[in-house]
């Protein structure tokens, strides 16, 4: 067994050299989707060894096996009469051996597997027989959707068939969906009823579960944990409160012990529930119920009354109010995560891209697919071949231009001829746009299409140049007087025919006349 003070020096090494490897990594800044992901993930990786190492760690500080008095008996120095370096050479023999055993171990071997797991991106390179070029495997490819991008987007396609099955449900649309779930709603217009169903408590347990798998894959370094563990607290003290909003009526104990006894108003006097006010009114009036209330033996609570089912009720009420308490729970927790960052801004955009898909043609859709492929299928690149001017991963860019094809930001006389200092804003797609070429194209583009659509108005060249919604009504209103002032003349055109046949308007009429031709 390895001494307990190497053991612990070598933890704290390997805690060093965790925590250096994690400034590498977090030092880096990729600008596509998928490496920010990537190095997320690793990020998160180390953090979970170097909370392991910490835990073992504390494990030896306290000693929990007593090893600590018979190490410093040993390290002591030996009784009169025996040789100093005995437990040395002891020692020493037993690391020469295990490394006789264990010839491939060296040194080096952890510093490798960490430079590997800070460089690496975990891409493999296969060559299958038959094919010319060898098939990439990319690890991220398994972990998302192909609707989620890497993690750019949500995926809540399965919670959405599950609301539309719901009894009760309003009929919405994946994108009214998804604009649901922006505002931090799971449901619309359902009752206590409809909600106490399973297959609303299976609809939001599929959401919990994907927005915590999400959190665990896109975004691993978010402390979502402590999140949840935060709001079933709230969520408890609200429920025995009665004040979970949305089921104020299952949490509330009183209004539970009315519900089991009987819905309806309750007569203290003959310790009764009555349906409706009428019925209570007319039982007012009653001799049965006058005696009673001279007795004056009013029971205000209905689990309370004399010869009532009282212990039954209460026992249905507890039942019925557990049964309730999930899905009230887990209601609660989605809609604190719907709400926590950043999920609104990725539903946001979300429904944006589930737009621009439905503005596409299958021609475009197919183009878009292929060019995908193209780039999944390309090979990885090889980080050892770039200039060691690039070796620390760190682009100087202090004015913020963008960066070329070469990764390096681009020159600062290019910069101002293409106009990139220049802002656009565009009303109808609601965009910002940098330079004039890329804002001459959006209007073009299917985004912009989509907007003028959504307006009302058929995508044209009489709305390029125009970015305010109102100009484009204005315009629209305009085109169409215009259209209807040119039929009015159409309808009030005379036309006159001559001896031939031939049908001529009036002035062409006028001037054939004078002319003498008719």
């Amino acid at each position: 067994m390895d001494s307990i003070i190497e053991t612990q020096r070598q933890t704290h090494e390997e805690i060093e050299r965790y925590e250096q490897a994690l400034a590498d990594v977090l030092g880096q800044n990729p600008t596509v989707r998928k490496n920010i992901t990537r190095r997320d993930r690793k990020a998160a990786e180390i953090l979970d060894r170097v909370g392991t190492l910490r835990k073992e760690l504390v494990d030896l500080y306290e000693d929990i096996p007593g090893l600590r008095p018979r190490e410093l008996e040993l390290l002591s120095a030996p009784p009169a009469g025996q040789d100093d370096l005995a437990e040395f050479y002891t020692r020493y023999n037993k690391i020469k051996s295990f490394h006789q055993r264990n010839p491939g171990i060296s040194s080096r071997q952890f510093v490798n597997e960490l430079d590997d797991l800070v460089k690496g991106d975990g891409v493999q390179s296969i060559q299958v027989d038959g094919d010319a070029e060898p098939t990439i495997l990319d690890p991220l490819d398994a972990v998302f959707t192909s609707n989620e991008a890497y993690g750019k987007f949500l995926d809540v396609t399965l919670p959405h068939s599950q609301y539309l099955n719901l009894r009760g449900a309003t009929r919405l649309s994946y994108i009214a969906f998804v604009e649901l779930l922006k505002q931090g709603k799971v449901e619309r217009n359902l009752d206590l009823k409809e909600k106490s169903q399973a297959g609303y408590l299976e609809y939001v347990q599929t959401l919990y579960n994907y927005l915590l798998s999400f959190f665990e894959r896109a975004l691993p370094l978010v402390n979502v944990q402590a999140k949840i563990k935060e709001e079933e607290e709230k969520f408890q003290a609200a429920w025995e409160a009665g004040q979970v909003p949305g089921w104020e009526a299952a949490s509330s104990s009183k209004s539970q012990a009315q519900t089991a006894n009987g819905e309806g108003i309750w007569c203290k006097y003959c310790q009764k529930n009555y349906s409706k006010q009428t019925v209570y009114d007319a039982h007012l009036k009653s001799e049965k119920h006058k005696k009673k209330e001279r007795e004056g033996k009013a029971v205000s609570d209905p689990s309370q009354a004399n010869g009532s089912p009282a212990p039954a009720a209460s026992s249905s009420n507890s039942s019925q109010r557990n049964k309730l308490q999930a899905p009230a729970k887990l209601t609660f927790l989605v809609t604190a995560l719907l709400t926590f960052p950043p999920i609104p801004a990725l539903l946001a955009d979300t429904r944006t891209e589930v737009e621009r898909k439905m503005a596409l043609t299958a021609r475009e859709r197919e183009a878009e697919l292929q060019e995908s492929e193209e780039q999944a299928a390309a090979p990885p690149v090889d980080l050892e071949a770039m200039d060691e001017e690039e070796d620390d991963g760190k682009i100087y860019n202090p004015l913020k231009l963008p960066l070329g094809w070469d990764g390096k930001p681009i020159p600062v006389w290019l910069w101002k001829l293409h106009g990139l200092g220049v802002s656009f804003d565009c009303e109808i797609c609601q965009s910002t746009y940098q330079g004039r070429k890329v804002f001459d194209k959006h209007f073009s583009e299917s985004k912009h299409a989509f907007g003028l659509r959504a307006l009302g108005v058929p995508p044209g060249r009489h709305w390029f140049g125009l970015t305010k919604i109102n100009d484009v009504l204005a315009l629209a209103e305009k085109l169409k007087r215009e259209g209807r002032a040119e039929l009015a003349d159409m309808d009030r055109a005379e036309e006159f025919e001559d001896d031939e046949g031939h049908v001529y308007d009036r002035k062409t009429w006028q001037d054939l006349k004078k002319q003498g031709l008719i």
